[in-house]
């Protein structure tokens, strides 16, 4: 079992390309259904997570392939 605190320390890793995408800074919970949808990196240019959330990168969870203890790899083409 994994904390949402200890997701937002995690790096994310692009499998397609080996790119950071940076640190996960949120979640978007399914409240009905009790389960993570996503997480949330934010965008660039983006000051400690403030301002604009429109640069924002949303991974759903299901692009999730391996959450490892330092970082979380994901298969995202689109990112």
């Amino acid at each position: 079992m994994v904390k949402i605190s200890e997701l937002k320390q995690k790096e994310v890793i692009n499998l397609n390309d080996g790119r950071r995408l940076g640190i996960v800074y949120d979640v978007e919970i399914d409240m009905e259904k009790g389960c993570i949808d996503a997480i949330v990196i934010p965008g660039s240019g983006k000051l400690l997570g403030f301002f604009s959330k429109e640069n924002d990168m949303v991974i759903s969870w299901s692009s999730i392939k391996k959450i490892g203890i330092d970082v979380i790899l994901v298969d995202s083409n689109g990112c």
